[in-house]
Formats: C-alpha cells, sequence, structure tokens
C-alpha cells in the first residue's frame, strides 16, 4: 500500500528531524521541509522519496553546465507507473480558504478522484494512513486537514502532510526529480499505454535556490524542460515508439524555447493556457526490452539553462 510506505518514510524522517533540518508542527501532522525550518539537500531527496512512495531512489550526482562542474539530481525506478503517476505526479490542486498547495504524494491514491485513477486504476484501497507533500510557502490550518480526510476517509489525526515552498532548497530538489515522472505523464496524455513502461531513469541540473517561488518555478521548469534526460525500458513493438517518440519531448511544443517564465508571463500566469505539450524532459531514450532496439528524441538546450541559473 502506497501510504503506508510513504508513513514509514515519514517516521523515519521524524526521527532524523534535527539531521535534516526539518520542522514538527501542527500536532506532529505537519513535517516542515522548508517553509520556516531551513531543510537541505538531504531534505529535498527524503521529501522525493516520500512523493515517490519509497518506489524510487533519488541522489545528487556530479555533472557538468556551462563548461564546469554541476550537480544533477538523479531518480531512477522499476515501478514508473505506480511511483511517478499514481504517487508523485501533483495532480491535486488544494485550495482551502486562503491557502493553496499543490497535492503530490500517496494521498492520491486513497483519495482517487482525478481522472488519471479512472485510466490507470491503482486507487490505494482504505489505507488506515495517509501521507501526503504540498508544493506550498504556508503551513496548512485544520480546514486543509479536514478537506483532505473528507476527500480521503482518513481522519485528520493519521495524515501526515510534508510542506515546502519551490523557492527552498528542499521544495528545488523535490521538484526536479521529477524528471521521470514527467516522461510517464506525456506519454499518458499522448494516449500511450504506461504500463509497457517497465522502468525509468532520469537526470536533471539542480537549479540554483531562487529568491521566490515566482522565479523558483521558472528555475525548476527550465531544468526539465532544456535539461532533462530521461531513458524509459519499454515492451512491445518499435514502431509505436517511432511514431510517439518526436511528440515526448519538450521541443515538441511551440511554446519550446524561452525561458519559463517568459512563457508563464505571456499565458497571464495561467497554467492552463500553456501548451501541455510542454511540460516533458528536453530528451527522451526509449530502449525496447523486447527487440534491443534504442531510440532518442529531443535535446538539450545549455543556453537557455545557463541564462535561466544566471550563469
Amino acid at each position: 500500500m502506497l501510504n503506508q510506505r510513504a508513513w514509514e518514510l515519514v517516521q523515519d524522517a521524524e526521527r532524523r528531524a534535527d539531521e535534516l533540518r526539518i520542522a514538527i508542527a501542527g500536532d506532529g501532522r505537519i513535517l516542515d521541509f522548508g517553509v520556516e525550518a531551513p531543510g537541505g539537500l538531504a531534505a529535498g531527496i527524503e521529501l522525493a522519496r516520500i512523493c515517490l512512495s519509497g518506489l524510487g531512489e533519488v541522489s545528487l550526482v556530479p555533472g557538468e553546465l556551462a563548461g564546469g562542474g554541476w550537480p544533477h539530481v538523479v531518480v531512477q525506478t522499476d515501478h514508473p507507473v505506480t511511483a511517478c503517476l499514481l504517487s508523485q505526479y501533483a495532480g491535486w490542486q488544494i485550495a482551502v480558504g486562503k491557502f493553496f498547495g499543490m497535492g503530490s504524494g500517496p494521498m492520491r491514491a486513497a483519495a482517487a478522484h482525478e481522472e488519471l485513477f479512472e485510466r490507470l486504476g491503482g486507487r490505494d484501497e482504505k489505507p488506515h494512513c495517509c501521507v501526503g507533500v504540498l508544493e506550498t510557502a504556508s503551513q496548512p490550518g485544520e480546514d486543509v486537514f479536514a478537506h483532505i480526510a473528507e476527500r480521503t476517509g482518513i481522519p485528520p489525526e493519521q495524515t501526515r502532510l510534508c510542506i515546502a515552498p519551490t523557492s527552498s532548497a528542499a521544495g528545488n530538489v523535490q521538484v526536479v526529480a521529477r524528471s521521470v515522472e514527467t516522461a510517464m505523464h506525456k506519454l499518458l496524455e499522448l494516449g500511450f499505454d504506461v504500463r509497457r513502461v517497465q522502468s525509468g531513469w532520469g537526470t536533471v541540473p539542480l537549479p540554483p535556490p531562487a529568491a521566490d517561488d515566482l522565479a523558483g518555478i521558472g528555475r525548476t521548469n527550465d531544468a526539465i524542460l532544456y535539461g532533462g534526460r530521461v531513458m524509459l525500458w519499454v515492451t512491445g513493438d518499435d514502431e509505436s515508439l517511432s511514431e510517439i517518440g518526436p511528440n515526448v519531448p519538450a521541443e515538441a511544443s511551440a511554446a519550446h524555447g524561452r525561458p519559463f517564465l517568459e512563457i508563464f508571463e505571456a499565458a497571464g500566469r495561467d497554467f492552463y493556457a500553456i501548451d501541455p505539450l510542454l511540460f516533458s524532459p528536453a530528451e527522451i531514450t526509449l530502449s525496447n526490452l523486447d527487440t534491443g532496439h534504442v531510440q532518442r528524441f529531443g535535446r538539450i538546450a545549455p543556453d537557455i539553462l545557463t541564462r535561466s541559473f544566471g550563469l
């Protein structure tokens, strides 16, 4: 069960709160990874693992950018549908009163109210606990817990919410740990049978922390759109992969080619006014487990990354 797996990760994070530089609030129901707590790189990795319900590994590895060394966030999973689409995907907008946060994690599978669950199934049936990750700059109140409990059927005292804004060190890491997830979601939206994907690996350059959440949204999106590289191990025929492959990378969108904040401003700061084909990694490699054939599509754009990162 996804929520039980994530619950165990949350309990471990609670025990390591001082080490991870996170804070426990809200009568123990809120884990602050970066709103008021400093958090950090290790906290970001743990937050990403919680988003994946422990069905993926996340790490920082050395890489290069603009002619120099640069850290990259790597994620790998042998459960890409469950870990990325049923848990990690930020598919639950939580707007209660003045509070707003994008919801990820296995609480989505407990609620299963998104259309995605109708297509894929995978509801977490009758979990005794609930874990969610909220991309937000404020702490959720009792009304937020009540709203989540109404959808999940899990009482607030058995719910844990992990929070961090995009501009925080931990939030920065967990957002760009979504390279495989963005590729999987793009394939799903294109009508591909994502159950054919057996494993996934992705790498994205870690953006420098931004001064505010708007700038953070710009840098984290640019990191994936223009620097993300994903490899998926897939079963089945090669022809369907050749047909869908060119539509998967971010360059398939007409909006591609400008820093994300420019695209966002042109869309009136409305995510839903942006071409959905944009939201995917820069480069995708499809390795066919049945035929041994490998196909690569898209390309990274280091010039846009260096501009976005202020290098």
